[in-house]
């Protein structure tokens, strides 16, 4: 613990802190995008629950870095290509995160809305949270490789974690809202998801791409996004009335 009373410890657990929420952002999108297929009173307990076991998975990884470092050694090696089981690990995740956004921007587009009868029989609660933990393991494996490669020790690593999954749960229902409650938001984030999952099955073929780039244009994206909300919001008929009648 006298680590963290330290300026070095201060500034490393801030810096992951920060870096996890970040790379959890995904994480809230795809669990919300998840979960507005159940019923609306089992929205928040699906989100939460998520969260939670997000939390729980990846303070168990913490404990198991010999192994999840061994997870990077070569299992074999096809055509002087070293495959690990991190990499099947990565591609797995990533095409289940294609096929997931594939078919959710094609229900979009289709206009195959599911309504809130149908919801409980299009998916069960088990389901929801089952494929949850699936995409939780795939993106807590890639933070927490991450988090060993910027700091050492193990109690700033699970600190950072407890403290960033607070700050998600807190923010999720918003986030949540906000993308379901605005279709054009929801789009760009199964866009985004989509992305993100391309990125981590070409991981998975040691083709790294700086995750800087990326977040850069995620941001970009969602600016312009807020712009044109901004603006659509503007040229409301009832807004522009008050506004002539003012």
């Amino acid at each position: 613990m006298e680590v963290l009373l330290t300026a070095d410890g201060i500034i490393s657990l801030l810096s992951l802190t920060l870096m996890e929420v970040v790379l959890g952002i995904d994480n809230i999108i795809f669990i919300s995008i998840l979960c507005n297929q159940l019923p609306s009173n089992q929205q928040g307990k699906a989100r939460t629950l998520g969260l939670i076991l997000a939390l729980v998975m990846r303070i168990a990884l913490l404990f198991a870095v010999s192994w999840l470092i061994g997870l990077t050694e070569p299992l074999t090696t096809i055509y002087g290509f070293e495959l690990t089981y991190r990499d099947i690990i990565l591609m797995a995740g990533g095409l289940f995160l294609i096929y997931k956004s594939t078919i959710e921007i094609h229900h979009k587009l289709e206009g195959e809305e599911i309504d809130v009868k149908s919801k409980s029989k299009a998916s069960s609660f088990s389901s929801v949270i089952f494929q949850i933990i699936l995409l939780d393991a795939v993106f807590s494996f890639d933070s927490i490789l991450t988090a060993v490669g910027l700091v050492d020790e193990i109690i700033i690593m699970i600190i950072a974690v407890v403290i960033s999954i607070a700050i998600m749960l807190v923010a999720a229902t918003k986030i949540s809202n906000f993308v379901n409650s605005h279709p054009t938001v929801k789009m760009l984030a199964l866009s985004f998801l989509l992305l993100i999952g391309v990125l981590l099955f070409a991981e998975g073929f040691h083709t790294h791409v700086p995750k800087g780039y990326i977040y850069f244009a995620i941001f970009f994206s969602l600016v312009v996004e807020m712009l044109n909300l901004r603006m659509r919001k503007n040229k409301n008929p009832v807004k522009l009335k008050k506004r002539l009648k003012e």
